[in-house]
């Protein structure tokens, strides 16, 4: 899957990625507070959302579950910490962190380091 977000219709879309193609294009989820910008999706395949009044939590269906609720406009987020439990949400003025019973979803890719040498 592809989600999408869409800031001018305060949006979030999915597409399922085929190979090289993507088909379906549709509507994931409405912002009600503001607009989507920062997603991550955890191991159970939940979407976290970035908005005006926190952070947007929806089941794979699209269904919303819940919203953390932060004083100020959430503009990105992201887990750490050494159990991947720890969420980040950098906000209009301030960065908040709370440990979650959620953990952030594998990359879906390796990257590979490559090194070379100069030679010298």
């Amino acid at each position: 899957m592809l989600y999408i977000t869409d800031s001018e219709e305060a949006t979030i879309r999915v597409c399922t990625v085929d190979g090289d193609k993507l088909s379906g294009d549709e509507l994931f989820a409405e912002c009600g507070n503001g607009v989507f910008d920062g997603i991550r999706l955890d191991t159970e395949g939940r979407v976290w959302a970035s908005a005006g009044d926190g952070v947007h939590i929806y089941h794979p269906d699209g269904t919303l579950l819940g919203k953390l609720l932060v004083p100020e406009t959430v503009s990105n987020l992201t887990w750490g910490g050494p159990k991947r439990n720890r969420l980040f949400l950098t906000a209009t003025t301030s960065l908040y962190s709370l440990f979650t019973t959620a953990n952030v979803a594998p990359q879906p890719y390796q990257r590979e380091v490559v090194t070379r040498s100069s030679g010298r």
